[in-house]
């Protein structure tokens, strides 16, 4: 058990510090946004994808159908704050998965980077994110924040006297990222928990097997009301650009996260983020991210800003199509990938 604890250290350490390193190296020598008009950028991503059609919405959370499929924002926030956006960036729709590495930080806030290594991992698991496959055939169960059972397991492990006060200081972190009072969508969260059988399973697989670190039921409402969160684009820009400034919100000027579990943060988002696509988003884009089947998705430029955007349309993998490729046509644009520049 040491030597399987010590190993996923070495590799979070190692992890941490490319970040680390990456993130000085972007502030230092990458390409100066001050002169590029990161609001042109925007709106050629925005007009070279408005009109795709490909993908369809989620269906298996029933409510996630009926959000209007041609909704589509674009939008950049600088690491002081500033705003560029395009298209639907103001629209209320529920943060799903892009929820996880928030709550994932508030675990790190509050017990350190090491305990989210040791009691829930941070290795990929190559399968899809709602798979119990995955937990039952990997040791760590729970395997990383970004799959349905670590993050099931990340809000089990918030340090809470109660399921109301867990919920409250899940809800109010990622409040503190967006800089804004985000509300619950009541019918989604009616929606999606009652139809949560799959995520019920897991959470009772999770709790047989001592990976869970509070009462099964609590976790599973818990984790599903933070998935029903409204944000906007525009919100998930600011969160985006609050870890881009080192954890500090460039919109309150509140410190949400210790610069220091940053990095780590950042690893999981880059290693894990984009579901059984992040090899690929790795490989084209470079930049640590993390969406969600609401249709929305944040990817981080360390050092720099946040692009976010929104589309419902999904892929098989469960990420927006059209977001996806307008990120990815900014980050090449601005050859701002952590690896190198990696045009289109």
């Amino acid at each position: 058990m040491t030597a399987r604890v010590t190993g996923k250290k070495i590799l979070t350490g190692a992890l941490a510090a490319v970040l680390s390193l990456t993130m000085t190296q972007a502030i230092a020598k990458g390409a100066d946004q001050s002169t590029v008009n990161l609001q042109h950028v925007v709106d050629q991503a925005y007009t070279k994808y408005k009109d795709f059609k490909e993908g369809k919405n989620a269906d298996y959370i029933p409510i996630l159908a009926t959000v209007p499929s041609d909704l589509f924002g674009v939008v950049i926030v600088t690491r002081d704050g500033k705003i560029y956006a395009k298209g639907d960036v103001d629209y209320k729709f529920s943060i799903q998965s892009v929820s996880k590495p928030f709550t994932a930080s508030l675990v790190m806030q509050q017990q350190g980077p090491e305990a989210v290594a040791e009691k829930i991992g941070v290795e990929p698991t190559g399968m899809p994110f709602n798979s119990k496959v995955a937990l039952e055939l990997l040791e760590a169960r729970s395997v990383n924040p970004s799959v349905n059972a670590g993050a099931i397991a990340a809000v089990s492990m918030v340090q809470a006297k109660s399921e109301k006060d867990r919920w409250k200081q899940v809800l109010q972190n990622l409040n503190d990222y967006a800089g804004s009072d985000l509300k619950l969508m009541d019918e989604v969260y009616d929606s999606e928990y009652s139809t949560s059988w799959s995520n019920r399973a897991i959470a009772n697989l999770l709790y047989n097997y001592g990976r869970l670190y509070s009462e099964p039921e609590e976790a599973l409402r818990v984790y599903t009301r933070q998935c029903s969160v409204g944000v906007s684009a525009k919100d998930l820009g600011i969160m985006g650009a609050t870890l881009a400034n080192e954890g500090v919100n460039p919109i309150t000027n509140k410190r949400v996260l210790a610069a220091e579990h940053v990095p780590e943060l950042l690893a999981v988002m880059a290693m894990t983020g984009f579901y059984d696509e992040s090899g690929i988003w790795q490989y084209t884009s470079g930049l640590p991210a993390k969406t969600g089947v609401g249709g929305g998705i944040v990817t981080v430029v360390p050092g720099k800003f946040a692009i976010a955007a929104f589309s419902p349309r999904l892929n098989e993998a469960g990420n927006s199509i059209r977001a996806m490729k307008a990120i990815r046509y900014i980050a090449g644009e601005l050859g701002v990938g952590l690896y190198g520049a990696n045009p289109e």
